[in-house]
């Protein structure tokens, strides 16, 4: 597996990218919310280190991502396709993404997803629940804090593209 991503670009951008991940993974399991905090830090994080990870070419056409991602997101959240926090989280996490692994990441995305919808899903009905009795996501029925995948998504993909990049 080779991802596009520059090695460099990737060992950026993951040491400020994985606590907001995490941040907002944590959030959104125990509040079901997406903070938005958490999101301008990531967009700022992007803004400052970009200019440092990139080529400068490269630098606008990867903020554009952010606002075309951003439209996109309000359209889907408007159509009750997706919550608010999550459309925002996108956003700010796409320009993070090198142009050419879209398809890498919808397949980190689609294993991640599976992955984290189970630990999520046998946490909520055995005694791990017990672990932190007091998160809303146990409590919201079918509903699923996409947040903990979107999250460990970015955190996986720039670990991979550490180790697997370009």
């Amino acid at each position: 597996m080779l991802l596009n991503i520059t090695s460099a670009e990737a060992l950026w951008f993951l040491p400020f990218v994985l606590p907001i991940c995490i941040w907002v993974a944590w959030t959104d399991l125990s509040l079901m919310r997406i903070r938005n905090k958490a999101v301008v830090a990531l967009a700022c994080i992007f803004l400052v280190v970009g200019l440092i990870a990139l080529p400068f070419p490269e630098y606008p056409w990867r903020l554009a991502t952010m606002v075309v991602a951003l439209l996109i997101g309000i359209v889907m959240n408007a159509a009750g396709l997706m919550g608010a926090g999550d459309a925002k989280f996108i956003a700010a996490a796409a320009p993070f993404i090198d142009p050419g692994d879209p398809v890498m990441l919808c397949l980190i995305f689609a294993a991640n997803l599976l992955a984290c919808f189970t630990a999520h899903r046998i946490a909520k009905h055995t005694a791990l629940r017990n672990l932190a009795p007091n998160w809303e996501s146990w409590s919201r029925g079918r509903k699923f804090p996409m947040g903990f995948s979107l999250g460990s998504t970015l955190a996986i993909y720039l670990f991979l593209g550490v180790i697997y990049g370009v």
